[in-house]
């Protein structure tokens, strides 16, 4: 049996978008993550409202962990009715 998941195990603020259409990662979020300047990575887009930053490295575990919980995140958005 899957484990449900934490919706706020890796909740790490806002972030607002700037002039230059850059926004700051929260700097928790750069700790537990390991980043560093100069870090590539991914943005990924789904529909018109959603973005998604994973390193470039750890796209294929993004996937695969994505997928695992994917009967999850579908309860989620049922029971907060999100579209």
């Amino acid at each position: 049996m899957k484990k449900p998941i934490n919706v706020n195990k890796h909740f790490y603020g806002t972030t607002t978008i700037g002039e230059k259409g850059q926004a700051v990662i929260p700097i928790e979020a750069r700790q537990n993550m390991d980043l560093k300047k100069g870090d590539k990575l991914l943005v990924l887009g789904m529909d018109s409202d959603m973005i998604v930053l994973s390193k470039f490295s750890k796209l294929e575990q993004f996937a695969s962990n994505l997928s695992e919980h994917l009967d999850a995140i579908k309860t989620i958005i049922k029971k907060n009715k999100i579209k």
